[in-house]
């Protein structure tokens, strides 16, 4: 059985998340925690959340045991941006965009 947790809207770009997620898919639950804790990235630290959080999902939700668990799915997903707009000299404007993720953890029983 697969069990979810989602974050929405964390406030970090999809695509400086993508290589964290792709770090821990497919690895157990406490070697992903691991590998998050020793990152050197705060963003890690916000994956670590949303698979803690997927962990506590199938404990006390399904009953499941936390040491047969494995990160199955992990996805980083494009949420909205939000716009600014920056002055600049001759009364013009730059914009900015500060983009922000959805990130979605899958884990599932350890089958074997």
């Amino acid at each position: 059985m697969e069990v979810k947790a989602t974050a929405k809207d964390t406030g970090m770009p999809a695509g400086k998340m993508r290589p964290l997620a792709d770090m821990v898919r497919g690895k157990r639950v406490d070697d992903a925690l691991n590998l998050l804790r020793y990152a050197p990235s705060p963003k890690a630290r916000l994956i670590a959340k949303v698979v803690r959080s997927a962990v506590a999902n199938a404990e006390n939700n399904f009953q499941m045991d936390p040491a047969d668990l494995i990160v199955v799915k992990i996805n980083v997903d494009v949420a909205r941006s939000v716009r600014r707009f920056r002055a600049r000299s001759r009364g013009r404007a730059s914009p900015i965009h500060k983009n922000s993720s959805h990130i979605t953890v899958i884990v599932a029983e350890q089958e074997g």
